[in-house]
């Protein structure tokens, strides 16, 4: 019995996808940048429906994130699994470096990081061998210096899972399967019928990304380049193609023997991309010795047949989210949050850095109270917001909002937030109801009204590159505050950065901190 994944797996902001196999299941964990909390795991039975079942770092000690960029904070993760044992390892640009944590159980809790002593660069990996034997492997710049900028080369060492520490001497193994490649990162290792296989990114994580990947008997190498480099990229289909930004991947073998390939790509429109990298699928088959991705096509498809039974988390009575009662909502589904009946929020609600003690709350019968918080989006600090991941094209939000106490310079709304510079907002105080759009950190109001005392629905519509934000009449009918506005800068192709847009709830009053706060009924998200 097989069972078809629609890609992507798991739509919006989910990049650099890491996975592993324990049994039965599957875990897989994205990074997170300057998102609290961080690297969200992932589960599935079937590769193909995604239940988020907790986050690895999930506690103000495990993940300090003051002051980091939007782009800084967590890069790509890897998630391995060996004897009864989960490891996550990652690295906090921002604060400390390369670390791991790990957890008997992928739910959590999770340890407090372990950071790694002379582990220098990015995107680290474990691979343990059939020995017993630990390996570090990651990526630091070339260590006779950069030629250019990109000039980085892949290492691996031993090292002691008990006391994570890097041991023996450590080796340059691979610098990447072009000539004057960019950014060799994001390396895996694995073992098949007695080679080791590197399978690396190369071309920066934009129009040039690239899967390739390299062999060898011997750990420490030499690796030989696959003859058919690149294994999977999009880069030549050109700039219309729908999917683009194809690389960093990781792969796994099903008990069964079969392989799946998990990778990051971007969905543009017309060109932009404002979702940020989302987490795809592809199948995997061996041949003379190397993996060949999607067989015959050599390219992302729209669906995968995965050599499973069929899993539905929503339906399974063992699953995490029947469990816990659909608390946490799963990937690409539409939702509604009625806060008044919700004892606490879901695994997949996101603060900006570090949220401040009593940012938000959840009163029984009454809502979200959501402080008023002394920074605004626009700076690099931790803004009362509160949000969830744009995951389509076109989209609905809407939110009951209470206007009482939105006076005297005390803000309230919702925001769709690609950086601190780059955002779309929706604000009420003191009677009036503005959207404000930010493009290089420059305000400027799009429109404006006069709003109602009491509770009021406020709503965003997503059409593509086009937004609409306002208010919701007695009757439902849209009050528009301002129509079609072109949010194109809020890509990444205008923006930059590494992230894609999220949605969400926030409250401010500019310099002054209040313990009062602003107090939202309701919060829901739908496709179009």
């Amino acid at each position: 019995m097989s069972v078809y994944a629609k890609n992507p797996i798991m739509p919006g902001f989910y990049p650099d996808p890491s996975l592993c196999t324990a049994g039965g299941d599957y875990y897989l964990v994205n990074s997170t940048f300057a998102y609290f909390p961080g690297l969200p795991i992932m589960h599935s039975r079937d590769l193909a429906h995604w239940e988020q079942i907790g986050n690895a770092m999930h506690r103000a000690s495990q993940l300090p994130l003051q002051g980091a960029k939007h782009s800084g904070g967590l890069f790509a993760p890897t998630i391995r699994y060996h004897q009864g044992r989960f490891y996550v390892i990652c690295t906090n640009v921002s604060h400390g470096g390369n670390y791991i944590v790990t957890a008997e159980d992928p739910e959590g809790p999770w340890s407090e990081p372990h950071y790694i002593r002379g582990a220098e660069g990015i995107d680290p990996s474990l691979f343990f061998d059939e020995d017993g034997k630990c390996y570090y492997i990651g990526t630091h710049p070339n260590p006779e210096g950069c030629k250019y900028n990109g000039d980085w080369y892949i290492w691996i060492q031993e090292l002691d899972p008990e006391s994570m520490e890097l041991v023996g001497e450590h080796r340059d193994v691979w610098n990447g399967a072009m000539r004057n490649v960019i950014w060799p990162e994001g390396p895996h290792l694995y073992k098949k019928d007695g080679y080791y296989y590197i399978m690396n990114a190369e071309g920066g994580t934009g129009p040039d990304h690239a899967v390739t990947v390299c062999r060898s008997r011997n750990i420490w190498g030499p690796y030989e380049n696959n003859p058919c480099n690149p294994i999977l990229t999009h880069r030549h289909l050109g700039k219309d193609y729908p999917i683009r930004y194809v690389g960093h991947a990781d792969m796994i073998e099903t008990p069964g023997g079969d392989w799946y390939m998990v990778m990051l790509a971007v969905r543009p429109m017309e060109g932009y991309t404002t979702m940020g990298r989302e987490t795809f699928l592809a199948k995997v088959v061996w041949e003379n010795g190397w993996p060949v991705v999607n067989p015959g096509i050599g390219m992302l498809t729209e669906e995968v047949e995965v050599d499973l039974p069929p899993w539905d988390p929503c339906k399974e009575r063992d699953s995490y989210t029947c469990r816990t009662g659909g608390r946490t909502c799963v990937p690409g589904s539409d939702r509604e949050y009625r806060f008044g009946e919700m004892e606490q929020l879901g695994d997949e609600f996101l603060f900006l850095r570090n949220p401040e003690e009593g940012m938000c709350r959840l009163v029984k019968g009454e809502g979200l109270h959501l402080r008023f918080g002394s920074h605004t989006l626009k700076e690099t600090a931790s803004p009362s917001f509160i949000a969830i991941r744009q995951q389509h094209h076109s989209f609905w939000v809407e939110a009951g909002l209470c206007t009482a106490n939105l006076r005297e310079g005390r803000r309230a709304g919702l925001a769709l937030v690609q950086s601190d510079r780059y955002q779309l907002r929706l604000e009420v105080t003191d009677g009036r109801g503005e959207v404000i759009l930010c493009q290089d950190g420059t305000d400027r109001c799009m429109g404006g009204e006069p709003v109602p005392e009491g509770e009021i629905r406020i709503f965003l519509r997503v059409e593509g590159l086009l937004a609409t934000a306002g208010l919701l009449g007695t009757e439902g009918e849209e009050l528009a505050l301002a129509r079609d506005l072109d949010i194109r800068s809020l890509s990444t192709e205008v923006s930059g950065g590494f992230v894609g847009c999220c949605i969400g709830l926030y409250a401010v009053a500019e310099g002054a901190e209040s313990q009062e706060g602003a107090l939202y009924r309701s919060f829901s998200y739908k496709a179009l």
